[in-house]
Formats: C-alpha cells, structure tokens, sequence
C-alpha cells in the first residue's frame, strides 16, 4: 500500500488503539498528526509513539493529513466541523469513528465535502481481530475506497453495513467487550481458586466462549434444547434479572446515540 499521511482529531483511546495496531503490523505511514485540546492527553500519546506529530492549539496539521480520522464524542462533532472546514485538503479521505453523525449531517457541516466514510471501531483492533464496520459516502470514489480497506485491514474484519446499523453495531460490538470482560475475569478468578493455573484456566475460558456461541447459533438446537443440554444452572435464580439490565441500560443508550 502507498505510504499515507494520517490525521487524528481526538488523541484518546481509539487513536492509542488504531497506532498501536498500525505499528505492530508495520503499516507503511509517511506521518502521523494528532491534535488534542488536553495538552495531558496528547503528553501520554506522545510518550508512547514519540514520532507523531502533536498540537493542542494547531488543528491544520491534522486536519490537513491524506487521511484524517475524526476521533471525537458526540457533543463537540459540530464545532469540530467548523473549525476543520476549509483546512481539510479537497483530495482527502474524512473517516469518522463517531456514532449519532450521519455521513449526510458531516457532510453538510463541511459545506458539502462528500469523501467521507463511518467506521464503528472495535477496541480488540489493538490484537488485530477487531470487527470494524464501516460505511462509506454514496459519492466515495472506488480508488478512496480502496485505500481506506487496505489501511484498516490490519486492524481486523471491515465488513460493509448499512449506515443506519452503525449505532446497533456500537452497542452490541464496540461496547459490547465491556459487558463480559467483568464476568470472564472472574471466572479466571474462580478457576484459579479452584485448582487451575493461570495459562489453564485462560485456555478453558476461551474454549467455553466459543463454544457457547457455537452451540447456541450454529447447532440447529432451539434456545430451549440448547439450555437442556446442560442440567445445572447456578446462576439460573439471577437470569432474569441480568436480563433486564440489559434491555434497561442498552435500549436507554441506544435511544441516546442513534442517529436522528
């Protein structure tokens, strides 16, 4: 892949995530520009990748890169917007990891710069396994298209969706490792309390996890016989009520970030 300028608006998490991963895979990058508000963000990034260039009071540098990530919350999307129009460089690529700004409204805050694509990131991108979906502007040319797929590929899967999946790929995705990293941690915990070492009980774990989701989705079994295959079922009195947290806290976000 021809060498890439890259552009960071927004130095936290999913930017550590994406440079960490891009430098284990020995992506081929010219330069890395990021621009941060919080001096003490951009300080502990630099700290880490002291070969990115860094500004918390420049965003041009970043904004005028070949591919700029827009790595910024919801709230300050708009202004963000502002004061990148009329810095980004008309041939560039605008990737932003944002949910809730449709492709439509980014563009419009941009006086109508069309080359614009949405990534939903995924934070196991650091491993390169991520599941990273991406959808791309109606007007996004193939040769654009086609550099954004080979930067990310590194990263993971990037299957194409449908832009008005990208906020339920958000939460059941992206966000989704925090509703079990909790609980496999604890049942490390447990094993190695139980007579497991460390390496032992880290390889049951993950054997477990991926038959569970084997069995469940691909045995041909109902949900029903599935759970009759295994008669004990210790956490059987507290189902329900980790159930409803689910459905209160998720369907509560999930109103709060899609997209209007």
């Amino acid at each position: 892949m021809e060498k890439q300028s890259l552009g960071f608006i927004g130095g936290g998490r999913i930017t550590r995530i994406f440079l960490i991963a891009f430098k284990k895979a020995g992506v081929a990058i010219d330069q890395v520009r990021v621009f941060d508000p919080q001096a003490s963000v951009l300080a502990a990034l630099k700290n880490q990748f002291p070969e990115i260039v860094a500004s918390a009071t420049d965003i041009s540098g970043a904004a005028g890169a070949g591919i700029v990530f827009l790595a910024v919350h919801p709230p300050v999307m708009l202004e963000t917007l502002a004061k990148i129009n009329g810095v980004l460089n008309p041939d560039a690529i605008l990737i932003s990891l944002a949910p809730k700004f449709t492709i439509r409204k980014i563009s419009d805050g941009l006086g109508g710069f069309s080359q614009i694509a949405r990534i939903n990131p995924s934070a196991s991108s650091v491993i390169h396994e991520g599941l990273n979906p991406v959808c791309f502007s109606p007007s996004m040319v193939e040769d654009k298209r086609e550099a954004i797929i080979d930067l990310m590929q590194p990263l993971g899967a990037l299957p194409e969706v449908d832009e008005p999946k990208m906020e339920a790929y958000a939460m059941i995705n992206a966000m989704g490792h925090t509703y079990f990293w909790p609980q496999i941690l604890k049942l490390k915990e447990l094993a190695i309390e139980f007579g497991m070492d460390e390496q032992e009980a880290e390889s049951v774990i993950t054997d477990m996890l991926w038959g569970t989701t084997e069995t469940l989705f691909n045995s041909g079994l109902t949900y029903e016989e599935v759970m009759d295959l295994i008669p004990v079922k210790p956490m059987g009195e507290v189902e329900e009520t980790i159930k409803g947290y689910y459905t209160q806290y998720l369907t509560a976000l999930f109103q709060k970030i899609k997209a209007t």
